[in-house]
């Protein structure tokens, strides 16, 4: 499902190129559950991020399905986002004014699909993800692990090919992180999704179905 190749990220200070990804090559097949794991600085989150089309790459390619996602306009690549993938982040970046379900139903807003099938949708996923009495909750009204609940469906709200999870229970206690962790393994094997997640927490990447271990940009 995807391929990385040969990938290489660095970054400019000043006269200085920072190299942070040097040389990656990776394959992730479909339906998996992978963690990447290893020290702060290794260019866990950037491979992520290049994947996910977030960043670009100084050179390498990726490709999903075979279809190469830099050789893409930018506009492509925003609705290849917003159809193919989810996000789920440290730090949830749920918008507080809004109400747990507006905030599942964003994204499918952005593609102006019709609200009623849209509300009718993303109560599902919140009752799925065990949220189904929050609906009407805003974020402040709820626990952290209730929150990532919410980013989670709104995760799945397009229905994605694959989740991207950066440091999701990074501020979570034990065990909203566990629960956390085990409703993605779920989620996966229930809905066939792959998952990528950047993790430290060794306890739950021993659950996934293979670890990628990086080390000073390289894949070890």
């Amino acid at each position: 499902m995807i391929k990385v190749t040969d990938l290489h990220k660095s970054f400019s200070m000043g006269s200085y190129e920072l190299p942070v990804l040097k040389g990656i090559n990776l394959e992730i097949q479909r339906g998996e559950l992978i963690a990447i794991v290893g020290a702060w600085g290794a260019g866990k989150s950037t491979l992520l991020h290049i994947i996910g089309t977030l960043d670009k790459p100084s050179s390498g390619t990726v490709t999903f399905d075979s279809q190469d996602l830099f050789q893409m306009t930018e506009t492509q690549q925003a609705e290849f986002r917003n159809r193919r993938i989810g996000f789920v982040f440290q730090f949830h970046h749920l918008l507080p004014e809004f109400t747990a379900l507006e905030n599942v139903c964003m994204p499918a807003f952005v593609q102006r699909r019709d609200p009623a099938s849209v509300e009718s949708d993303a109560t599902a996923l919140l009752t799925e993800v065990g949220l189904g009495q929050r609906l009407h909750h805003k974020p402040g009204e709820l626990s952290g692990g209730e929150q990532q609940r919410v980013a989670m469906a709104r995760a799945l709200m397009q229905n994605p090919d694959m989740v991207l999870a950066d440091e999701p229970t990074g501020n979570l206690d034990t065990h909203s992180g566990d629960a956390l962790f085990a409703l993605m393994r779920e989620l996966n094997k229930s809905r066939g999704t792959t998952f990528i997640i950047v993790t430290h927490n060794d306890k739950l990447s021993a659950q996934s179905d293979r670890i990628i271990h990086m080390q000073d940009g390289m894949i070890v």
